[in-house]
C-alpha cells in the first residue's frame, strides 16, 4: 500500500508542476525539499484525501509541511490500513 501511495503522491506532485526528479523519501514537502507553499499543501491534502477517502485535521498542515515524502507516504498508507481494517 505504502509504495502505491507514494507513486500517487509523486504524480500529484507533477502535475502540480512540481519537479520530482531525484525525489527521494527523505526530501521534505515543505521549504528546502518540494517547497510546496501552503496552498499546494493544501491542494496535495485534498488530492490524497479524494483518492484514499481520508480526512486532515485543519491544524495538521504544519505538520504535514515538515514532514518528508516517506513519512506522509507511511502516514497515509497507515491511515488508510487502520480505515480499512475498522471497516472490516
Amino acid at each position: 500500500m505504502r509504495a502505491e501511495v507514494r507513486a500517487f503522491v509523486v504524480e500529484q506532485l507533477a502535475d502540480m508542476n512540481y519537479d520530482v526528479e531525484g525525489l527521494d523519501d527523505d526530501t521534505t514537502l515543505g521549504p528546502s525539499g518540494v517547497d510546496l507553499e501552503s496552498l499546494a499543501l493544501a491542494d496535495l491534502s485534498v488530492r490524497v484525501e479524494d483518492r484514499y477517502g481520508l480526512t486532515f485535521a485543519d491544524d495538521e498542515s504544519e505538520k504535514l509541511a515538515l514532514m518528508t515524502v516517506g513519512e506522509f507516504t507511511t502516514m497515509v498508507a497507515d491511515r488508510v490500513a487502520e480505515a480499512t481494517s475498522d471497516n472490516a
